[in-house]
């Protein structure tokens, strides 16, 4: 099992995941010791929707209300909330979150951007944001098209820290 965001080479070479100690329980790491600097993650992911669902969000038309606004405000909250969502991230003090909206042919792109000067990433808040306001859109629009498919989640780039910087390759 490898994961590249938390990962170092162990005695023998193997990477080992630091959120598990060496009987294999599961853990916070400890940032104590690491040096404060500059951080930021992008994420992005779509939402899938009739043309019908996708008109009324466009003109403004859903009997909810603003779905992107709504969507925007519920991203920004759960990446302020994510050390309280994901069990063994740590709680952070972010500096920014932004997310935008792009409109496509059969939906909706969103991309979120996360950044602090800390200790440890914030990729984990950059996804929790986008993931939130595409749920959101998801909840707005419901009544217009309940067959909505959501996906395509993932980093994009992330900035900072000891390993530096990392962009997704195109897919």
């Amino acid at each position: 099992m490898f994961h590249p965001c938390h990962s170092c080479d162990g005695p023998s070479g193997m990477t080992r995941l630091t959120h598990l100690d060496g009987s294999g329980a599961a853990r916070m790491v400890d940032i104590g010791a690491k040096q404060p600097s500059a951080r930021i993650a992008v994420a992005s992911g779509r939402i899938k929707m009739s043309q019908e669902a996708l008109g009324a969000i466009k003109g403004g038309d859903n009997p909810k209300g603003d779905v992107l606004a709504a969507a925007r405000i519920a991203g920004i909250m759960a990446a302020k909330r994510t050390g309280d969502l994901i069990p063994l991230c740590h709680p952070l003090a972010l500096d920014a979150v932004t997310i935008d909206f792009a409109l496509e042919n059969d939906g909706l792109r969103a991309t979120a951007s996360a950044s602090l000067t800390g200790k440890t990433g914030v990729e984990m808040e950059a996804l929790v944001a986008v993931s939130t306001a595409l749920l959101t859109i998801y909840d707005m629009a419901k009544a217009l098209d309940r067959a909505m498919v959501i996906g395509e989640i993932r980093l994009i780039e992330k900035r900072g820290g000891k390993s530096g910087t990392w962009r997704a390759s195109e897919a």
